[in-house]
């Protein structure tokens, strides 16, 4: 596995009135019980700061990552759950099989940004068969 790099950054989530089309159903985001890279830990529930900010990653419009392609975004899937939140997105190279994932929790909501645990993962991209990925908040 390679040496994660500082992902998320690049993941850029664009937020609007419109709301992003659904994800395939093989791409919904599996339960936080289920799920390992987003456990649910008793009692812990999605702290939203900014009712706005929350509103606006709700009505996303998908997600990018610069070096794939700015232009045509991924699909980003955000679910209000209760009590914790999950984000699901994922973009695929026009050309080539460059493919980023998001997957796992939001664990706060403020002004101007969120704060995410689960598994970030960006497959074949800058060369083929290359994967890297990290579990963490």
């Amino acid at each position: 596995m390679t040496r994660p790099a500082l992902l998320f950054p690049l993941a850029l989530l664009y937020a609007s009135t419109a709301s992003a089309s659904p994800l395939p159903e093989a791409a919904a985001p599996p339960s936080a019980a289920s799920d390992p890279a987003q456990p649910a830990r008793p009692g812990e529930a999605t702290r939203v700061v900014s009712q706005s900010d929350a509103r606006r990653l709700l009505s996303n419009k998908g997600v990018t990552l610069q070096w794939i392609d700015w232009d045509r975004r991924g699909v980003a899937r955000v679910i209000a759950g209760e009590p914790l939140w999950l984000l699901r997105a994922t973009q695929n190279a026009q050309q080539g099989k460059g493919r980023p994932i998001l997957d796992g929790a939001i664990l706060e909501i403020g002004e101007g940004y969120f704060t995410f645990r689960g598994t970030i993962r960006i497959a074949d991209t800058p060369d083929p068969g290359r994967i890297c990925e990290a579990t963490k908040t």
